[in-house]
């Protein structure tokens, strides 16, 4: 458990360093999930350690809000301020959200009519 774990940290890691040093806007963290990505794909199949500790890490995924939620209690005057804006940027990118699921849905789904090979 200790080697998955400290496999997840250095790709994080890695994920870190290339985004500071690239300057780009993706986090780090994002970065590094899809060079293990790449790396399981290459070897073919998840350790069976790593699988053990990514599942416990999903298990107790909902402690990672609690921070979150305290940061919006905390700023809740900021909150009532800014509702306006943050319910325009809510409702704005759930609308476009779903127009851009919906036009990849249909560009993925196969044409009616078309010839199955």
């Amino acid at each position: 458990m200790l080697a998955a774990l400290t496999a997840l940290l250095v790709f994080q890691l890695i994920g870190e360093v290339i985004s500071m040093a690239f300057g780009l806007p993706v986090p780090g963290p994002v970065i590094g999930m899809v060079l293990l990505f790449l790396a399981l794909v290459v070897k073919g199949s998840v350790p069976a350690d790593l699988q053990t500790t990514g599942q416990g890490l999903l298990n107790h995924l909902s402690l990672l809000f609690v921070p979150a939620g305290v940061g919006v209690l905390l700023h809740a005057h900021l909150v009532a301020e800014e509702w306006p804006a943050i319910t325009a940027a809510l409702v704005g990118s759930t609308l476009l959200t779903i127009a851009v699921t919906a036009l990849v849905m249909k560009w993925l789904m196969p044409k009616e009519g078309a010839d199955e090979r």
